[in-house]
């Protein structure tokens, strides 16, 4: 069987759209952080993007995602995405909002309902 059916082009897809790197250069991105575009997104060009790039601004003109809903829409690993984002992050077109961490007793209770109910459809 050829690389291509077992999953082996990806893997070149994903150091040629990150140009090789692993990490990224300097922001760090949790799984639940909110990313969305920042105010001069829209003054900023994009000639100079990846694909990848615009996909993700695309993505965030619809509204702010988590890391972890962009990897999902994208169909790239966290890690990619995350490396993508700090690019993203350094030309100034996104910027991130706080983590929200803490909720009311009364929509923990509704959650938790709301969870137990969608198993029970399960």
């Amino acid at each position: 069987m050829s690389a291509a059916r077992h999953g082996g082009d990806r893997l070149v897809r994903t150091y040629v759209v990150t140009g090789g790197r692993s990490r990224a250069s300097r922001n760090h991105f949790d799984h639940v952080t909110l990313v969305s575009l920042s105010d001069t997104a829209a003054q900023l060009g994009r000639a100079q993007l990846a694909p990848e790039h615009t996909e993700i601004l695309e993505t965030l003109a619809r509204g702010a995602q988590s890391v972890a809903e962009l990897a999902a829409l994208l169909r790239l690993p966290v890690s990619v995405v995350r490396i993508l984002l700090a690019d993203l992050m350094d030309s100034g077109h996104i910027s991130t909002g706080p983590r929200i961490t803490t909720t009311p007793e009364t929509d923990r209770r509704t959650l938790l309902e709301d969870v137990l109910a969608g198993l029970r459809r399960l």
